[in-house]
Order: C-alpha cells, then sequence, then structure tokens
C-alpha cells in the first residue's frame, strides 16, 4: 500500500530501511545483518493431496521491489547467477561457471521443497531453509527416514553434516574441499577418523535450517508430522 511505502521510506537510514520485528516494532540495526528471508510449509489433507513449498527474498526485504499492485516482492537471487564466468561484476563478485547464463541451461538454486513418492503416491513432503546447505540437509533427512529407521520428529532433530565442497551460490562462488560443519553431538571417534581422513572439521549447535517434514504412513491410515528445534518451525493438526 502506498501508507506502507511512505512508512518504509521514513526509515531509510544509510542506505537500507530497518527492518520490524513481528509485532512491529522497529528492530536493531544488527538485525540487518541476519541471514534470513527463507520459509517453508509442508501440507497433507486427509486424502492425500501433498504440498510442499519454499519461498525466499534472501537477507529480509528481497530485492525491496514490489510487482505491481500485487503487494508481491520480487526475489534477489539472480544474484547467483554468472552472465561472464570467472569475471567480476560490478559487485566485484566472481561469477561461477555453473550458474552461467546460457541458452536452454537449467540454472542452479538453493530452494528444495520436495516430495518424495512411493508406489506413485504422496511417501513424505519436506522442506528445509538455509541457502546451499537446503539440498544437503533434506538428503540427510531422507536417508535419515528411509535408510536408518528414524521417525519424522527423529530425523528433523537428527545431527547434520555440511560439506564446502561444491560452489557457494553467493558472494564469490567459492569452494572449500575437505571442510566440514559437524554438530557439537557426532561423538569424538568419528572426529577422529574424518581428520584421519584429512577433513578440515568445525562445529555448531546447530548445523542445520529449520526442517520440516510429513510422513503418511498408508500402513495404519496416519500421518506423522516433525519439526526440528532449529527454528521457528511448528506442525499443526486439525
Amino acid at each position: 500500500s502506498p501508507a506502507y511505502h511512505r512508512e518504509l521510506a521514513m526509515r531509510i537510514k544509510d542506505g537500507a530501511v530497518l527492518p520490524r520485528d513481528a509485532y512491529g516494532t522497529q528492530s536493531a540495526p544488527a538485525a540487518l545483518h541476519r541471514d534470513g528471508g527463507t520459509t517453508h510449509l509442508c501440507v497433507i489433507d486427509a486424502e492425500g493431496n501433498a504440498v510442499s513449498l519454499t519461498t525466499t527474498v534472501n537477507l529480509g526485504f528481497g530485492s525491496k521491489l514490489v510487482a505491481g499492485k500485487t503487494g508481491i516482492v520480487l526475489n534477489d537471487q539472480m544474484d547467483d547467477f554468472a552472465v561472464q564466468p570467472g569475471v567480476p561484476n560490478g559487485f566485484g563478485l566472481i561469477g561461477s561457471a555453473q550458474n552461467a547464463v546460457a541458452p536452454g541451461k537449467r540454472p542452479r538454486v538453493t530452494l528444495t521443497p520436495t516430495l518424495a513418492l512411493k508406489g506413485g503416491k504422496p511417501f513424505l513432503a519436506m522442506a528445509v531453509q538455509g541457502g546451499d546447505t537446503q539440498d544437503q540437509n533434506l538428503l540427510q533427512f531422507f536417508l535419515d527416514v528411509v535408510e536408518f529407521g528414524m521417525n519424522v520428529q527423529e530425523a528433523a532433530e537428527a545431527a547434520n553434516i555440511t560439506s564446502y565442497q561444491m560452489r557457494s551460490s553467493f558472494a564469490n562462488h567459492e569452494s572449500r574441499p575437505g571442510r566440514l560443519t559437524l554438530n557439537e553431538s557426532v561423538p569424538p571417534w568419528v572426529r577422529k577418523q574424518l581428520r584421519a581422513m584429512g577433513y578440515i572439521l568445525d562445529f555448531e549447535p546447530l548445523t542445520s535450517g529449520p526442517i520440516n517434514g510429513i510422513y503418511f504412513d498408508r500402513e495404519h491410515g496416519t500421518m506423522w508430522g516433525g519439526s526440528s528445534n532449529y527454528g521457528e518451525d511448528y506442525g499443526i493438526a486439525w
């Protein structure tokens, strides 16, 4: 709305719009530097129709441009692409060959909303936030369920491993082979073996974006939901 745009204009400081939190009060400037902006949902209804949706505007306000009068904020993830691979753009960032713009090429994107089917019917609806860690974390979540027998909540809370082997989608698109981030709960014997293999390890208490998943148990006609404790995520049944 025009009134809201005028309000935002009044809050411009040093070339940036100070965000407001969920209660409408002005946040501290430090909030400008928080890595956020992605959200997702998973839904399965009683008939077994399943949806997994992830959306992002990066760093809170995205491009800060609204599409006409729709109220839809345009994304800003085209900074992931490279017009000239290996050549610095206007911001000094080196374009990666993986996301070079080329005819008929599918661009790489971090968003990973996922539906897993079994026998052609919904088995898992799942999604996670977290930039380039999304593919990694969601694959680990899936394997925890189908290979290691965890229920959805156990898999959502399980320790994750993050690799930096692949080029980053952001900033300088750097690759850091051999670096791994492990959850602090990973036992010492695993750490010892990884270091013996040459990996460089660091540790965090939370090693994933917030994971949400719904498992459809067709044998018993029930649905199991799970949400990790990594963010402000929760499940609702009605």
